[in-house]
């Protein structure tokens, strides 16, 4: 029977009401531990197995200049968690220089401030978020469940791929069996508890491919028996060689080993996505894949990230990691996103992508990409800036898309500056070359600006 004009009229008030609003995504973080972009077959690696992450790239968004502020472990995830600086969070004491990133072997860190800091769990707790992590924590009290994370499974002691030692909700665990199946599995578990009523955080934080090398499972030992890695370009040892200079005795021999590690890695992608699927949480879910540095292996002579040498060093080895977003029906797939981003722009762009604001007076330097990861066209006055920061004890970066300068010691040196398109590898510097003085002191500038704007 048709309807009246007035009972049209009367419908038209409900008809004009908006839609229930869409439930905010659930978040799935994956983070590897020193794994840079460079070692990765979607970001190019010819000789290192990582299938299972290339096809989350491949169905999904990658950037392609993905760049961590600091180039240690530490410092690099308070980072990602809170938006700020190692200068502004304490889990890196930048002024005396003592970065918590390796105790002295069977020493837990040592304290830090980081419990007053706002973390990104601590934002989504707040929107009804249930928050859980598992894996290597490392930014202070790694025993204890903290900043609104309910669900805890934390790795404790001297790391070890076999039978470590875990925190469970605060209890203290000796487990038996491999540690990447065994994060693995407590993600399952967290994964089962949920439903589609209620949005999660889970964050698996992974110990592969970090030192140790030992404890793998063979087969991804056997995997590499009889690779040279003649595509890695990897040097003798460098006279400026520090950290971990030992293992370039047998370069080939621990890039095999941790190319197992890798691939074991890549190994622990498929069951999680499987999760998703059979609870049906897998097209709301935000996939986040990334590394907490980036690493040598040989390339410069050096071995390890940003304290390989001495002084410090910021090649695009240790500082460029993988940042790969894999978001069904929000993500294009296939994407390849060549803007410079920060590990710092991450907090406000997942802020964005939940609905929330990130928090105020905590001086935050990023700014969000979800229209970058979404393939959306940023607003012409608001376009995208290629310009990305560094710092680490006494060393600072600026990089824009061609070039990148490091200043030491408040400009003292040793100093470099690098023609990426005309060098990628960074061999030459042209710091005191006149025909680059014009881009040496633009982005000195534009570091002294941003060093003072967030203290």
């Amino acid at each position: 029977m048709p309807l009246s004009r007035r009972a049209l009229l009367g419908a038209a008030p409900a008809l004009a009401q908006k839609k229930p609003a869409a439930r905010p995504p659930n978040i799935l973080l994956i983070i590897a531990d020193d794994l840079a972009a460079w070692m990765l077959g979607c970001y190019g690696n010819k000789e290192i197995r990582t299938p299972n992450i290339d096809l989350l790239a491949r169905s999904g968004t990658r950037f392609v200049n993905h760049f961590v502020c600091t180039p240690i472990c530490s410092a690099s995830r308070a980072t990602l968690f809170t938006g700020r600086l190692p200068r502004q969070h304490g889990v890196h004491d930048f002024l005396t220089a003592k970065p918590i990133d390796q105790p002295p072997q069977g020493q837990a860190a040592p304290p830090c401030s980081f419990k007053d800091e706002i973390l990104l769990s601590d934002l989504l707790a707040a929107e009804g978020y249930q928050c859980g992590y598992v894996g290597k924590w490392h930014m202070g009290d790694d025993a204890r469940a903290q900043h609104h994370f309910t669900f805890w499974y934390t790795l404790l002691g001297q790391r070890a791929n076999q039978d470590p030692l875990m925190s469970w909700n605060g209890q203290k665990v000796q487990e038996k069996g491999y540690l990447a199946e065994l994060l693995t599995n407590k993600a399952l578990a967290f994964l089962d508890q949920q439903t589609p009523e209620r949005p999660f955080s889970l964050t698996v934080s992974h110990l592969n491919p970090h030192l140790p090398y030992e404890g793998h499972p063979q087969k991804y030992y056997d995997m590499y028996a009889e690779v040279n890695f003649e595509t890695f370009g990897w040097e003798p040892a460098a006279p400026n060689a520090l950290r971990e200079r030992e293992l370039l005795k047998d370069t080939v021999g621990n890039i095999r080993r941790c190319a197992a590690a890798t691939t074991a890695l890549d190994d622990q992608i498929p069951p999680l996505l499987t999760k998703l699927d059979e609870r049906g949480l897998r097209n709301n879910t935000l996939i986040v894949f990334t590394g907490d540095n980036g690493f040598l292996l040989g390339r410069h002579g050096l071995w390890s990230k940003g304290l390989a040498s001495d002084p410090i060093n910021m090649f695009e080895e240790v500082m460029q990691t993988p940042m790969i977003w894999n978001w069904r029906g929000k993500v294009p797939v296939e994407g390849a996103r060549p803007e410079l981003v920060s590990f710092y722009d991450f907090l406000p762009t997942v802020c964005e992508a939940v609905g929330i604001t990130p928090p105020e007076g905590r001086s935050l330097c990023g700014r969000s990409y979800l229209a970058l990861a979404q393939g959306r066209i940023l607003p012409r006055k608001e376009p995208w800036r290629n310009l990305v920061f560094g710092e680490f004890r006494n060393t600072f970066m600026a990089r824009d898309a061609r070039y990148k300068l490091i200043l030491r010691n408040e400009g003292q040196g040793p100093n470099e500056l690098y023609d990426l398109r005309t060098d990628p590898r960074e061999k030459t510097s042209q710091f005191t070359n006149p025909e680059f003085i014009t881009v040496r002191d633009r982005l000195a500038g534009e570091l002294a600006a941003w060093r003072k704007r967030y203290t």
